[in-house]
């Protein structure tokens, strides 16, 4: 595997319509929304369905949920000591070194040489953590969101009983009507040589990027309902750049064409940045 050629800075868009993009449980599970009215989806909710897209291409990934499984392991201390390697090194007592041990695990999880991971487990002689390359944003919504609430009820019982709770029990579904969310994030070269995240996980990367909401689809996000509408992707030659990726993420112009957008369309965006290179356009609308 070859070495990262430089530091990458990516853009992506994504559409919405009628969906709950990301829910915050500690609000009834509504969709995320700032003091300002502006929607959001955690960079935690990007990462899993990155690491989901990662895994349906046949690359072995160290966090996966518990629905998408495809090994025989029921927890993250079961998987890291289903690796021969890693758990005789964490079980030496005299001599487990931090460093082998981390590098045994980048080596075998992509997830773990992206995104960084912390080992500690009740009972291993070792805890050691991964500092990842991969860095990425909250998305934020380009405009203000409004959002939908529908009540629903129970059609059939639970459990039988009078403790059991009535077949017409209500219930809240919420939705965003439409919104398009910008997600932002880079690859650290520095990082990326100690993990051993090499060019072509940063390919993987750009796919499971391009494909992000396939296999995505559930009650909550009906199939369809989120698309990638466009991806930015800049490959430098240098491990820091001159232009930061504050200033490239500051160069979008991003205006409505019309007061109530509805589609991805209704948006102009533009970039731009005086002595920066021009990045790899994707456009999936």
């Amino acid at each position: 595997m070859s070495e990262l050629k430089g530091k990458i800075d990516f853009t992506l868009f994504i559409s919405v319509h009628n969906a709950n993009p990301n829910g915050d449980p500690l609000n009834g599970n509504r969709p995320r929304i700032n003091l300002d009215g502006y929607g959001e989806i955690s960079d935690v909710c990007i990462k899993r369905k990155i690491r989901n897209r990662l895994q349906d291409m046949g690359q072995k990934i160290f966090v996966q949920s518990d629905d998408r499984s495809d090994d025989s392991f029921n927890s993250l201390k079961e998987r890291a000591e289903g690796c021969a390697e890693l758990k005789k090194e964490m079980n030496n007592k005299k001599e487990a070194n931090r460093d082998k041990c981390a590098q045994i695990a980048c080596k075998e999880w992509l997830d773990v040489r992206a995104f960084g991971q912390v080992f500690a487990f009740k009972g291993e002689h070792v805890s050691f953590g991964v500092r990842g390359p991969v860095s990425i944003h909250q998305a934020v919504s380009l405009s203000p969101i409004d959002i939908i609430s529908m009540q629903i009820t129970k059609s059939v019982n639970s459990e039988a009983g009078k403790e059991s709770k009535a077949s017409d029990t209500m219930g809240t579904k919420h939705r965003v009507g439409f919104a398009v969310y910008k997600v932002m994030g880079s690859v650290n070269v520095q990082l990326a040589e100690k993990t051993g995240f090499s060019q072509e996980d940063a390919e993987l990367l750009k796919e499971a990027l391009k494909t992000l909401f396939e296999n995505d689809a559930s009650s909550a996000r009906p199939e369809g309902s989120m698309e990638v509408c466009k991806l930015y992707w800049w490959q430098h030659d240098e491990k820091t750049p001159a232009i930061s990726s504050g200033k490239i993420q500051r160069g979008f112009c991003m205006n409505k064409e019309i007061e109530h957008p509805s589609e991805f369309k209704d948006y102009e965006i533009q970039w731009n940045v005086d002595g920066c290179m021009k990045p790899e356009e994707f456009d999936f609308v």
